[in-house]
């Protein structure tokens, strides 16, 4: 596609420093680039690079004047570059403790945004209210998925204020070490996920003999049985069918209890958001990331919190983050995490020594240090308030970093376990993906694909790509609909598609025994 005569710069240029340029749209070989005196060489995919000037062999590629790599071979002006023409490697960090941080700029108590928000008891605020049917272990997974199947929309119609019956189902709680850390952060999601503000009511199914006991869970975690928490031991009925209705019948008790609340106006402070991104593109950290970033900046001056993940994903990087700590306390914290993961990975095919997925890199992403320079935009620029292990709770308010995996599903497991009430995910593919009970918000990268997939997207992102839109301004726009999503007034395109039931994913790093 030859894009000559088009009416905007076929280039972005993100930096005064940088040596390379990014194709808004795809352009063909042969194209002239006016505003860096150069002509492309090849043809340059949507989201790609080029040259902007000789770059020797072994020098430092920058993006955002940052490095994302090295040059395999001397490059002259209108190259096309990507991962053949960029050698991934160590970059050099300071971790600076604290030098950027900035104490935040709090909008007053009586100012702040606010949300209609379910009002717990105990102080905290709901986004949303579901039943849920837990199991310990993989055993009783059908048990679970049929009780809560059998909950059909007519069954709740008399509980306007249920959200619905959901099942949460994992492969994990028996055929694996019986202490140590691999059980710790399972109980800890699990009990992470029946805590949770948004969780109502809930149902604990067990089989009975699992390595995750099931008195063993409920003692670590805290809980007791009461009301709102009822338990079942599924060698204690007669079969499947008859645990199916013995936790029927359970749930059904419990549902009056848990329509028993109603929205109020509550303020913003008390929304955490999980930030998410997947199936990321070259304009990933171009507008999606950035716009979310700028969102979670009037999130956090409004009493909020922002939890930032996905720690294989901010590799080359982790410095910026460092440096914005609130103390050397917490940006040690982060450099620990980072330095587990790099001994867990060492000698194996995984991202963070280099390799990114196969839609990342078509999309224009040549290495993880790239992907990291984006993902690590959707955290705004606040200062770092803390640096949280997977699903541990989230106590301070702010801008804070969970240590979790980058696949989807387990990252954003270990966030809603933290107590993330909303999920913000990212996407420049299209990737599919809904949480609960903390709804997901998808955001766009690019116009073509929200185009393309507008029943699954919720912002369009690409705007900034376009020129219609600064990302100030569609960060200002991405925090009122974030408001309005977590009022209820306005489901988000994930939950009117249903999705979000097959997505619980503790991050399962133990042995398989």
């Amino acid at each position: 596609m030859t894009i000559t005569n088009a009416p905007v710069n076929p280039f972005i240029r993100l930096d005064p420093l940088d040596n390379v340029v990014v194709a808004r749209m795809p352009v063909s070989a042969g194209t002239p680039v006016p505003s860096e005196g150069v002509t492309t060489l090849q043809d340059v995919p949507s989201g790609h690079k080029i040259a902007a000037r000789d770059i020797r062999k072994g020098e430092a590629v920058l993006k955002y004047n940052t490095v994302i790599g090295y040059a395999a071979e001397d490059l002259v002006p209108g190259t096309w570059m990507h991962s053949h023409n960029i050698l991934f490697d160590e970059v050099e960090k300071d971790y600076a403790f604290t030098t950027r941080y900035e104490p935040t700029d709090f909008v007053p108590q009586p100012q702040r945004a606010t949300f209609d928000g379910i009002k717990r008891p105990d102080g905290r605020v709901a986004t949303r209210n579901f039943v849920g049917v837990f199991v310990v272990s993989a055993a009783s997974g059908t048990v679970a998925r049929r009780i809560a199947k059998s909950f059909k929309e007519d069954d709740l119609k008399s509980f306007p204020m249920i959200d619905g019956v959901v099942p949460y189902v994992h492969d994990q709680g028996d055929g694996m070490e019986w202490t140590g850390e691999p059980m710790d952060l399972l109980r800890r999601t699990i009990g992470g996920y029946l805590k949770h503000v948004n969780t109502g009511a809930a149902l604990i199914i067990a089989q009975g003999d699992e390595a995750n006991d099931l008195e063993a869970l409920l003692a670590d975690q805290g809980l007791k049985r009461g009301p709102t928490l009822q338990t079942m031991l599924v060698e204690e009925t007669e079969g499947l069918r008859a645990a199916i209705a013995a936790g029927r019948s359970k749930i059904e008790a419990m549902l009056p209890l848990a329509n028993a609340c109603h929205r109020e106006p509550c303020s913003a402070e008390h929304i955490t958001v999980g930030l998410q991104c997947g199936g990321s593109d070259g304009f990933s950290g171009l507008s999606a990331n950035p716009a979310l970033g700028a969102a979670m900046d009037l999130l956090v001056k409004n009493g909020g919190t922002a939890i930032l993940s996905e720690t294989s994903e901010i590799f080359g990087v982790e410095h910026t983050l460092t440096q914005r700590a609130v103390t050397p306390e917490v940006g040690q914290k982060l450099v620990d995490r980072m330095n587990w993961w790099l001994e867990y990975n060492a000698g194996k095919d995984t991202q963070i020594n280099g390799r990114v997925s196969p839609g990342n890199n078509a999309g224009g992403l040549a290495n993880v240090l790239e992907k990291s320079l984006g993902g690590a935009k959707k955290g705004g620029n606040t200062g770092l308030m803390g640096v949280y292990k997977y699903a541990e709770p989230v106590d301070a308010h702010g801008f804070v970093f969970m240590d979790t995996p980058g696949y989807d599903p387990a990252a954003a497991t270990g966030q809603i376990a933290g107590g993330a009430n909303m999920v913000c995910f990212t996407t420049g593919r299209g990737s599919c993906f809904g949480s609960v009970p903390a709804p997901t918000m998808k955001l766009a990268s690019n116009t073509p694909m929200y185009d393309r997939m507008k029943a699954d997207m919720d912002v369009n992102c690409g705007r900034i790509i376009d020129g219609e839109i600064s990302v100030e301004d569609l960060g200002k726009e991405i925090f009122e609909q974030l408001l309005e999503h977590a009022s209820g007034h306005q489901p988000t395109k994930s939950e009117l598609s249903g999705m979000g039931t097959n997505e619980f994913m503790p991050w399962p790093i133990g042995i398989v025994a």
